[in-house]
């Protein structure tokens, strides 16, 4: 007869955590390893290239609209049909044509819009819009 009962089932104490921290540190040498070291540890001087002539096609052309509800052109007073014609016309001159346009807070949003369903119409895509930074 057996004085005491072989049980070979321990309850959990602790928990392993070694992969975790194998894990860990291979992802660390990871990162160590991909991210580019510093390039200014060497003092050199490097070439210079020539300066690229600007462009007067390459410029921004700006679509603004007043608080009256007129629209302009690169300050040239036009409607929204002559403004697609022209815009239609640039983009023939320039296929990477920016524009900007430039809105009145206090004009309705709608004005805005018809806008750039006109810029949609004339297939242009680098459009940005205009605003004013927020004084802290």
């Amino acid at each position: 007869m057996k004085k005491y009962s072989a049980n070979k089932q321990h309850e959990l104490t602790e928990l392993n955590i070694t992969p975790l921290l194998d894990l860990a540190f291979v992802l660390l040498v990871i990162f160590i390893l991909t991210t580019a070291p510093p390039v200014n540890d060497m003092d050199i001087s490097l070439p210079t290239a020539g300066a690229r002539p600007k462009d007067s096609a390459a410029k921004a052309n700006y679509v603004t609209v007043d608080n009256s509800g007129k629209i302009f052109l690169n300050a040239v007073e036009m409607n929204e049909d002559q403004l697609l014609t022209t815009l239609v016309q640039f983009r023939k001159d320039d296929p990477d044509l920016n524009v900007i346009v430039r809105g009145d807070s206090r004009i309705q949003y709608q004005k805005i819009i018809g806008v750039l369903d006109v810029l949609i119409s004339a297939n242009i895509s680098k459009v940005g819009l205009a605003t004013e930074g927020v004084a802290r």
